[in-house]
């Protein structure tokens, strides 16, 4: 089970062009209002468009993006917390991984997401699925 205690910020897109956009510019707002655009912002930026990316490649529905940060007051002392982050869309199809060649123009974000994350993962939901990470909070 994921841990949704603390402050969260979600939205949802609908499948077009402008989504990956939107969504940079509404994550890079709650980060700077969180304080931790400095340090987690374009990392974090870069990885929902790349899954955001692959919601509108693949699916037809509105995307959801979710930013959960835990309460430190609240967190396990044995894992430290961490920002979460999903993103959600209709389809109940998992995401592949795969190794792209280097003439490639796609197919390289959940990679990215793979090497850059704490931890990350995906789970089906009533209505599609969600593709997760966790990022490391400043000083964690």
């Amino acid at each position: 089970m994921i841990d949704t205690d603390g402050d969260r910020a979600e939205w949802n897109f609908p499948a077009e062009a402008n989504a990956v956009r939107t969504a940079r510019h509404a994550v890079r707002e709650t980060l700077r209002a969180w304080k931790l655009d400095s340090e987690l912002g374009d990392l974090t930026v870069l990885l929902v468009s790349e899954l955001v990316t692959n919601s509108l490649r693949y699916a037809s529905g509105p995307i959801g993006v979710r930013l959960v940060r835990p309460d430190r007051d609240r967190a396990d002392p044995s894992r430290p917390p961490g920002l979460l982050v999903e993103v959600s869309d209709p389809l109940p199809d998992p995401p592949t991984e795969r190794a792209p060649g280097p003439e490639d123009e796609g197919g390289r974000g959940l990679g990215l997401v793979a090497c850059s994350a704490r931890r990350w993962g995906t789970r089906k939901g009533s209505q599609g699925k969600t593709v997760w990470f966790e990022l490391a909070l400043p000083g964690e």
